[in-house]
């Protein structure tokens, strides 16, 4: 079966290192889906801004390999214990597809580009190859008392941030990349394995580049500076 990428969606993650491991825990982390021109026909999206939230079907670019594993180990199982991969959302898959359930927030009809497609809460790279687009569909999509499996038993992780003030004031970064950066590193985007309170670590977030430290349950940002390509 051929599958065909209708669009790509931007975001501020140029590497996986910080990108959120499920949709929605980041509300503030926005994405822009461009079409490619053959699906940029405003009919093939009218009704949609009739609906609150969407699903996006997208491809693991980053995770295409020939090989495939049976089980994998899930990061909120702390890397450690092996389950079925199709009791996971792995990248790692037969078939490297992502399932995301998103805000939409805008549909750009100005833009040169026309229809873009605006949302948030995304978990996706930079340049993610979205395959489909669908509305969802709170009587059907929605099911409350719904078992979460293994991660039943498990914990989301939250640290503290500390942001020092002169660097926010040096980095001429605004309010809303700032909510959306420090909803990023309340996740602790550190490997599961990696505890070294020591260790300086460094992501890229949009035009920023961003250094912290963990210690026990407190992130704290020790620099954040525009990169040398950000314009």
């Amino acid at each position: 079966m051929e599958m065909k990428m209708i669009g790509r969606i931007h975001t501020d993650f140029v590497t996986k290192f910080g990108v959120p491991r499920q949709s929605g825990l980041v509300p503030e982390l926005m994405g822009k889906i461009v079409l490619e021109p053959e699906y940029r026909n405003p009919d093939a999206f009218r009704g949609l801004e009739e609906f609150s939230h969407l699903w996006l079907v997208w491809e693991f670019s980053e995770a295409v390999r020939p090989e495939w594993s049976p089980t994998v180990r899930p990061p909120r199982l702390g890397g450690n214990r092996r389950v079925g991969v199709f009791a996971t959302r792995s990248p790692f898959r037969p078939n490297p597809i992502g399932l995301s359930c998103v805000k939409l927030e805008q549909i750009d009809l100005q833009d040169s580009r026309k229809p873009v497609i605006w949302v948030s809460g995304v978990d996706m790279m930079d340049g993610t190859p979205i395959y489909d687009i669908k509305p969802y569909l709170p009587y059907a999509d929605s099911h409350p008392g719904a078992k979460g499996g293994f991660t039943d038993g498990t914990q989301v992780r939250r640290v503290r941030v500390e942001f020092p003030e002169e660097l926010v004031a040096a980095s001429e970064i605004s309010g809303e990349k700032l909510q959306a950066l420090r909803g990023v590193l309340e996740q602790d985007p550190r490997p599961r394995y990696q505890k070294d309170p020591e260790r300086i670590y460094g992501m890229s977030f949009g035009e920023y580049e961003v250094k912290f430290t963990v210690q026990e349950n407190v992130l704290r940002v020790v620099e954040l500076v525009r990169g040398e390509n950000s314009g």
